[in-house]
């Protein structure tokens, strides 16, 4: 058997290709100096809807950016065919940092957590006063979730011509967040977009809502040139509606000759349930801000849901309404019992 040396001069040494390429392998990646910033204004099975300056741009994520996922609002910086023209693709290479973020899993027990805006400024919370019946709770959980990810709440009330708000105001008056009552007629005259309007300006706000309760039918009015879906019809026996926004997608609050920067809407799909799985419960409190004051006089490291808990003299003193502190310990109680799984 024939064996060479370290440097044969035989010319009849056979080298084994790289199949992989002969160019050595690096870690050092390229800085994208030149990447252009965008938004992501819908996603959709891998592919990213983004505006760039004023062209909207079709593109995917960079290998680099491993298992970092863009979700709609977030700030990008992209590379490639920046053109917009049809059948053209853009690469994504970096994602801000995000200034907020509203976060949801299915349900508590579920550890996936969703993204689902990031850089929104507030949440407008859609709940009909009657056909479904509002559920306080989920506007509990709403509440929750964007105190947490640093987003101003913001309810609106709709069809106001079936039941009156004062009930619903009354529970949550003490929060001192804003609202907009509307009613199905207002919708259909153009009155209840304008006092919506008036909230929304200079803001990216994410609209969120179980189904039937007029989400889309509002989102509509408010962005009349993109029309979404319309809404689905409530089951008359469930009382719950059929989801007719599939997707988030992030709209631009403009006239048609106006152009953009009066702010962003961002419409979400109908949720039948919040899970808080995600939120640390000793953060839940920070939802109640009417409650807050009367955890002063807690033991040290108190749940909330305690016999020492100084909540209930608190409460029972007439501080605060006893329905928001059996709302906080319903909510506690449900994130114990995810932990304890």
């Amino acid at each position: 058997m024939r064996r060479y040396g370290k440097h044969t001069d035989e010319d009849d040494v056979r080298v084994r290709p790289n199949r992989k390429g002969n160019r050595p392998r690096t870690s050092i990646r390229p800085k994208h100096e030149d990447a252009a910033e965008g938004m992501v204004l819908t996603v959709d099975r891998g592919r990213l809807t983004c505006l760039v300056e004023d062209r909207v741009i079709l593109a995917m994520k960079a290998r680099e950016l491993g298992r970092k996922a863009a979700v709609v609002g977030d700030r990008v910086h992209l590379v490639g065919d920046l053109s917009g023209k049809k059948d053209t693709l853009a690469r994504i290479v970096r994602i801000s940092e995000r200034t907020s973020v509203l976060r949801r899993t299915a349900d508590d027990d579920d550890p996936y957590e969703r993204v689902v805006v990031a850089n929104a400024d507030q949440l407008a919370i859609v709940t009909a006063l009657a056909d479904p019946e509002p559920r306080p709770r989920l506007i509990d959980r709403c509440l929750v979730a964007a105190y947490d990810g640093g987003l101003e709440p913001l309810l609106v009330l709709t069809k106001s011509d079936l039941a009156p708000p004062d009930k619903l105001l009354d529970l949550y008056g003490a929060l001192g967040v804003p609202y907009v009552v509307t009613s199905r007629a207002e919708l259909e005259n153009g009155d209840a977009a304008d006092r919506v309007h008036e909230h929304l300006d200079g803001k990216i706000t994410a609209f969120v809502g179980h189904s039937g309760v007029g989400k889309t039918t509002l989102v509509n009015a408010l962005v009349p040139q993109d029309r979404r879906r319309t809404t689905g019809h409530v089951n008359a026996v469930t009382g719950r509606g059929r989801h007719t926004t599939t997707s988030a997608l992030a709209l631009p609050l403009i006239g048609a000759e106006d152009g953009p920067g009066d702010g962003w809407l961002v419409d979400t799909p109908g949720v039948r349930s919040f899970g808080l799985a995600h939120i640390d419960p000793s953060r839940v409190i920070h939802a109640f801000p009417d409650l807050e004051p009367g955890t002063e006089g807690c033991p040290r490291a108190c749940s909330h849901d305690e016999q020492d808990c100084a909540l209930d003299e608190w409460v029972a003193e007439g501080h605060a309404d006893p329905a928001r502190l059996y709302s906080l310990r319903r909510l506690l109680a449900t994130r114990e019992r995810h932990e304890g799984d």
